[in-house]
């Protein structure tokens, strides 16, 4: 059987994209990109995370787009991205002034300002919900009506500055303290990721990560494949609020800053359990911290990060998910998909090649066996 190469050139390609678009709107009705801001919460934070910029209204008009499509999503806002200019840059953000919503520990039932559950779904049912199906906008302003009725203004708000809960631990001397490090972080949006990496870099890959990738690795690393027994610390999902200093303002002149807004984020502190030996040979445990921060609400994405954050702090070569270049190459949703989308691309060349390759050495079989 001979090897047909497609043939159709600009033509083929100019019809190929209208059957996309018919394919997208052939019922005949189409999705606002305000009702997808407003029914796909998840799906929006997680498109930003994956592309590093904070827009919802982008976010869902990437999602409708892409019909979907989280990795497409992530193709098109990333992209667009990279066109718009760096004009200034923000105050460094400290996370303790987080506005919080959620707030939990798994590794403490009390702490101070107690748990706080928020929204989430560890509670429901994970069952379908079928009256979806027949919801509509007057439903909903109705049930609106009714919750906000119940609540107190300061319910509602549901933001909280709370201290953090490690900062008990390391009171108790439990965990070591963490210094401010004010070197400038590399972007690796701007310039390629080399090995060995920094830590900023290697957080930035992972709060980029797809989340899949993130939280499949991490699993991996529990079940054996890594040398970690996690516990979350603190999980809390909140405001970050955003500063930027005026024009030709000292470095610590805070109080002339200008607040331009709110950044929802989820972040993470895990703990690993260590033994350490002391003096005599008596051994002691204590913990050390994996981080994990992410934009929008990523609880679990988050949780993954701190894992693999603490085991790129720590290599390993015994373990894949200890080794950075494994990890980080892997795990970037462009990239990897990119690089798999490639092999639907013409490879006439390579594989005509490839065939020759195998004919003649076939040939050559043939013609010994007939020959000896």
């Amino acid at each position: 059987m001979g090897y047909v190469a497609v043939k159709g050139g600009t033509l083929a390609i100019e019809e190929s994209i209208k059957r996309l678009k018919y394919e997208r709107i052939q019922r005949g009705q189409t999705i606002e990109v305000g009702r997808i801001q407003a029914g796909m919460r998840g799906l929006i934070d997680q498109v930003m995370s994956e592309s590093s910029l904070y827009d919802e209204a982008l976010a869902a008009l990437a999602i409708k787009q892409a019909e979907g499509n989280p990795e497409e999503a992530v193709f098109l806002l990333r992209a667009f991205r990279s066109t718009v200019p760096r004009k200034h840059y923000s105050k460094v953000i400290e996370s303790q002034d987080m506005k919080v919503e959620r707030r939990i520990s798994a590794s403490f039932k009390d702490i101070p300002g107690g748990q706080i559950l928020g929204a989430t779904t560890d509670y429901t049912h994970r069952l379908l919900d079928f009256q979806l199906m027949t919801e509509t906008d007057n439903s909903v302003q109705e049930w609106l009506h009714h919750y906000l009725s119940e609540k107190s203004d300061q319910e509602l708000s549901g933001e909280l500055k709370l201290p953090k809960v490690l900062d008990y631990l390391r009171k108790e001397g439990l965990i070591s303290p963490c210094e401010n490090n004010d070197r400038e972080p590399d972007d690796v949006t701007r310039e390629s990721l080399e090995f060995p990496s920094t830590r900023s870099q290697r957080l930035q890959v992972l709060t980029r990560g797809q989340t899949g990738a993130v939280t499949s690795f991490a699993y991996a690393v529990i079940r054996g494949y890594g040398d970690l027994h996690p516990t979350v610390g603190e999980l809390r999902v909140g405001k970050l609020p955003v500063t930027v200093a005026p024009p030709a303002s000292e470095e610590n002149d805070v109080e002339n800053d200008y607040y331009i807004g709110d950044v929802k984020a989820t972040e993470v502190e895990m703990l690993m359990p260590f033994t350490v030996e002391k003096e005599y040979g008596k051994k002691e445990m204590e913990f050390e911290i994996g981080y994990g921060l992410c934009l929008g609400q990523n609880e679990t994405k988050a949780i993954a990060m701190g894992i693999l954050d603490h085991c790129l702090e720590h290599p390993n070569l015994e373990f894949p998910s200890h080794n950075e270049e494994f990890v980080l190459y892997h795990i970037d949703s462009v990239e990897s998909t990119g690089f798999i989308s490639h092999l639907k691309m013409p490879h006439y060349v390579t594989f005509q090649s490839k065939l020759d390759s195998v004919r003649k050495t076939r040939k050559a079989a043939r013609e010994e066996v007939k020959n000896g």
